[in-house]
């Protein structure tokens, strides 16, 4: 028979879920977020995305299928979740500036967390869409030597994105790493 005692520390191993909560929860608080202004930009790009799909969902119906007309509805009725989960993930989009790294996440239920190190950018590029532009934002993309490691940043007001493109390639120019 094995006894316990109580004054001993608790040696169990955490459980996984806390394990993985702790590794993706970071304690700094300097996130910084996209504008509130790129929920607007989002929601009206998956608007013309989804109403595109939904009609040619529709298809199927118009041409004598007569259950297709559900293919349509469905459709419809997961463009309008994703609209309605929008706001959600728009302030989800977070990024922090660290000592070697940049720190990209993203994501409610499949998160996604990138470190860029600054010595291997190797390009950070600003873009704006028309409807971007009509709201004053801008998204900002990293590239690196790691095709699969690439980072766009969207929703940015413009001076906050050229601020950060400075700053990052003048960083990156300082701790280049051999390639």
């Amino acid at each position: 028979m094995t006894t316990t005692d109580p004054e001993a520390p608790d040696t169990a191993a955490p459980a996984e879920s806390e394990t993985v909560a702790s590794r993706l929860e970071r304690p700094e608080t300097d996130w910084q977020r996209v504008s509130l202004k790129y929920i607007p930009v989002d929601m009206i790009g998956t608007l013309v995305f989804g109403a595109i799909a939904t009609v040619v969902a529709f298809v199927p119906f118009w041409l004598g299928w007569a259950e297709g007309w559900l293919l349509g509805v469905g459709m419809g009725a997961l463009f309008l979740v994703v609209l309605a989960l929008t706001p959600r993930r728009v302030r989800s989009i977070g990024y922090l500036l660290r000592d070697d790294d940049l720190l990209f996440r993203r994501g409610i239920m499949f998160q996604r967390f990138v470190a860029v190190p600054y010595g291997r950018m190797q390009l950070v590029d600003i873009s704006r869409g028309p409807i971007a532009r009509a709201f004053g934002l801008a998204e900002l993309k990293f590239v690196t030597a790691a095709a699969s490691s690439g980072v766009l940043i969207p929703g940015l007001p413009l001076a906050e994105a050229e601020r950060l493109r400075d700053h990052l390639v003048a960083v990156a120019e300082t701790r280049r790493a051999g390639l």
